[in-house]
């Protein structure tokens, strides 16, 4: 026993002073061609004893490319902080002198025209094989390395078989930001005498941390939206090559050991195949193999799902590959104690590089069978479709082509033939209108991917998800849309093929000049665009509150008036100014010669309110969910080109918030805002302020007396008499609502719902923060309706409860107000259909009405 006690204090010391391991201790240990130089020669130190940065990982691919004749390297994408992303193409010398020629072979597999003549025997596979998606998974673009050296290196038979009959393609760094921003926080606080205890600083990241991107956005949900630059770039090479397998290699709980898929059999989408399941659980053979081999531990078929096509692991399921999801326990930084006993940085890094070479060996093992797989599914899926009643879907809407063009986009990043709409088409009440509307023949290879764009889904196997539940991209983009039968198409509907990413782009009409004044048509997504560049330039504006006519054409409520007189710049500067406006947002802005309106309020008319140049806080930092946080950063900065000042939640009390007339609160528990920044807020607010709380900063706001509301809680569900244990939180899961879509009640004439004309909104909703109606009928501008599920899961319970909830309610304090949006309107970028809620909010929330709001009376 002392012997073991003096074993084990040993280890720990050795664990303790030093993580270099040897090069054997990742890799078998076989010989390696002395030309290619293995990490450690070319960095100075071995894999595991620091973290590498993103820009030592490139050096070091760049190395190989160079030196080995196995390897290319190419670009495949910048990211926003301008990193470069890459991808090694790994295969014999011989391949990549044909590599034009093997990729149209492999291509071939996938289109159901030409795969009856392909010849499966001598087309090599493609294994695509991506790492730490996720910035503070670390162990995975660490271990990339390992894995390029030994695909580069290694000199076996097992090794050329592989190569001559596989093209892998090795993307080392999924989120090449993220990953660097956590690199310097792990090595910033790395001892020379390393400390095993998780309380130490070095495994508890400042706020916003590691995981996301630039814009703090989790891209492991973002294969589908596809909305950020490093997915759009991993999803155009994915298409490029259809790979057989896809790899997504990331990190859990550090007392977790390792998980690889398949998952829970029950959580796998409906729209994939049962034989994916089944390959995937043949590969997880491979890596039992070879984790027992090691002797690491490790599980499977539980805790994780294949349900959400938004993820690296499923996104393939839904494109005739397999993908596999890697969890490794992290040590989140070089060294844990943990349940499983001292985790060490290098020890996650074998575990990755073990599965990274299983995969492999699984692939070139399963070489026919996967091709075959990959054949039959683009058959199969053609089979369906010509099955389905449902022959295409049309989309579209006449009043802005901003997010019209921004769907197609999304469906043609992922090969989805889209065509215009050549002719009036009426559909369920519904009319669809050539030159606005597109159409989707449901008669293509991706049939089953389109199936999962456009459905909705409420019923489930399963009432467990590990995200959301429903993704409906009609719905997310607030666009009218129907499925055609077959005597809908027997028409001339389809037009012209869009080709291209987006449709080509209507020309913006040339601004009429005026000496008078212009009109900016507020329907357009990129209006707020165009209204805040007129403002920053120092422009007056003022905005419609009532419908009118003129010069022959109507304009909605929310139309932005911009006066010739009394501005500070000359007739001619106006015109050049309101012509750049238009030509940058491709909002349509009108030239008008005379105030006097036929038909509604003259421009003169007190129903026009003056608007004020947003100056725009979001508060940031602990106590808030960065995910919110970084998709008001981002929709603000990306797409309305407006200055945003970010500040910390702790520090608000010592801010200056004269500087600001729009203060945004995103999601979270503002449990690091004290009184004092409380009462900061609340007098700001009186002297004029706009606050926009969203999600859970809504029921602090409740709970703080700025919104003057009530929450409703949703009933327990019924007692059961009994329950077996291991249903417990299985059971807690289905009270949750992860992600589903509503059906919520607009009340068009309101200001926050400027720019939209359907009476029914849908709203994507999580979290269970259910508020009251206001007793003010004027200040509940949206409301749910009395059967508001549309797509997605909800229970029972919950579903009874969010019956007629408020999902906006405006609130007023002394000459401000208090916008608090229970939902939130910009979810993970790509919810086009209520960014417009967000927008009102910040450009219009001060002209509100104080009778049209609650009037709180807490400490006033």
């Amino acid at each position: 026993m002392r012997y073991l006690l003096l074993l084990l204090l040993s280890t720990s010391l050795s664990l303790a002073t030093a993580q270099k391991m040897p090069l054997n201790y990742y890799l078998p240990d076989i010989f390696y061609n002395p030309d290619i130089p293995t990490p450690e020669a070319l960095l100075g130190f071995q894999i595991g004893e620091w973290h590498i940065s993103h820009d030592q990982q490139l050096i070091y691919m760049r190395k190989l490319a160079e030196v080995s004749p196995r390897i290319t390297l190419t670009e495949y994408a910048r990211t926003y902080e301008n990193r470069p992303l890459v991808y090694l193409t790994i295969t014999t010398e011989t391949n990549h002198a044909n590599l034009d020629q093997l990729k149209a072979a492999h291509i071939a597999i996938s289109d159901p025209e030409k795969s009856g003549k392909a010849n499966i025997s001598n087309t090599p596979t493609v294994l695509y094989q991506g790492f730490s998606i996720h910035g503070n998974e670390p162990s995975g673009g660490n271990a990339a390395l390992l894995v390029a050296y030994y695909l580069a290196a290694a000199q076996t038979k097992e090794v050329d078989d592989l190569l001559a009959n596989t093209i892998i393609l090795l993307d080392p760094c999924y989120n090449p930001d993220g990953f660097h921003r956590f690199s310097t926080w792990a090595n910033m606080h790395k001892n020379k005498n390393l400390t095993d205890d998780s309380q130490d600083r070095e495994y508890h990241e400042v706020w916003p941390g590691g995981r996301t991107n630039h814009y703090w956005f989790d891209l492991n949900r973002d294969w589908l939206p596809v909305q950020h630059p490093e997915s759009q770039g991993r999803i155009a090479v994915f298409h490029e090559w259809k790979p057989n397998v896809l790899t997504d290699h990331h990190e859990m709980g550090s007392n977790s050991t390792f998980f690889y898929m398949p998952g829970e059999a029950t959580r796998t989408h409906p729209i994939t195949p049962k034989k994916n399941q089944e390959l995937t659980a043949k590969i997880g053979t491979f890596h039992a193999k070879a984790l027992d081999k090691i002797g690491s531990l490790y599980y499977s078929g539980e805790g994780y799902d294949d349900y959400y096509y938004g993820k690296g692991s499923t996104y393939p399921d839904g494109n005739g590959c397999v993908g596999i999801l890697f969890e490794q326990a992290s040590s989140r930084g070089h060294l844990q104690a943990t349940e499983n006993g001292p985790l060490s940085f290098p020890f996650t890094i074998r575990n990755q590089v073990t599965t990274a070479l299983s995969t492999q060996e699984a692939t070139l093992s399963m070489h026919d069978e996967l091709l075959h797989y990959q054949k039959d599914f683009y058959q199969m899926a053609m089979k369906e479709a010509r099955a389905d009643g449902r022959k295409a879907y049309v989309f579209g809407v006449d009043n802005d082509p901003g997010r019209v063009d921004h769907l197609v986009e999304i469906l043609r990043r992922h090969q989805i033939k889209v065509y215009e709409l050549a002719q009036k088409t009426e559909v369920k009440g519904q009319t669809f209108l050539p030159g606005s509307a597109y159409v989707v023949p449901t008669e293509q290879s991706q049939y089953r991917l389109i199936r999962a764009m456009f459905e909705t889904i409420t019923t489930f196997e399963d009432t467990l998800f590990y995200d959301v539940s429903t993704w409906t991209l009609p719905l997310a983009f607030n666009l009218p849309y129907a499925s055609l039968d077959p005597a809908m198409l027997k028409g001339n509907i389809l037009g012209k093929e869009i080709e291209k990413l987006r449709p080509e782009p209507v020309a913006t009409p040339s601004v009429a000049r005026s000496p008078y004044a212009y009109l900016l048509d507020w329907d357009h997504y990129y209006a707020p665009q165009a209204l805040y560049f007129l403002q920053k330039e120092g422009l007056r504006t003022k905005v419609s509150n009532l419908p009118f006519r003129t010069q022959g054409r109507d304009f909605s409520a929310g139309t932005i008036l911009i006066p010739v007189q009394n501005q500070e710049k000359t007739e001619a500067e106006i015109y050049q100014l309101v012509s750049q406006a238009a030509t940058r947002s491709g909002a349509p802005i009108i030239g008008v010669n005379s105030g006097d309106v036929p038909a509604g309020s003259d421009l003169g008319s007190n129903n026009w309110d003056v608007l004020r140049l947003p100056k725009v806080l979001v508060m940031v930092g602990e106590g808030t969910s960065s995910y919110s946080a970084g998709e008001i950063w981002h929709v603000l900065d990306q797409r309305v080109d407006l200055v945003v000042t970010m500040a910390e939640t702790n520090d608000l009390y010592r801010l200056n918030l004269d500087r600001y007339n729009a203060i945004i609160m995103p999601d979270g528990r503002y449990n690091q805002m004290d009184n004092r920044g409380a009462e900061k807020l609340r007098e700001w607010v009186k002297e004029g302020g706009t606050l926009i709380p969203i999600a859970r900063a809504v029921e602090w706001a409740i709970n703080n007396g700025l919104v003057y509301a009530k929450k409703k809680k949703a009933p327990e569900p019924m007692q059961q008499p009994r329950r077996p244990y291991q249903m417990l939180s299985r059971d807690a899961g289905g009270s949750v609502i992860g992600g589903a879509i509503f059906a919520a009640k607009a009340d068009l004439t309101h200001p926050l719902l400027f720019g939209i004309h359907q009476a029914e909104l849908p709203i994507f909703r999580r979290g269970t923060l259910f508020v009251e109606p206001s007793e003010n009928a004027y200040a509940t501008p949206l409301i749910y309706t009395n059967n508001p599920l549309l797509s997605g899961y909800i229970s029972q319970e919950n579903e009874n409860t969010i019956r007629n909830t408020a999902s906006i309610l405006v609130s007023s304090q002394g000459e401000g107000k208090v916008i608090a949006m229970v939902d939130n309107p910009n979810f993970r970028a790509f919810w086009f259909g209520t960014n417009r809620l967000f927008f009102n909010a910040v450009f219009f929330g001060n002209i509100i009405s104080n009778q049209s709001t609650v009037r709180s009376s807490v400490r006033e």
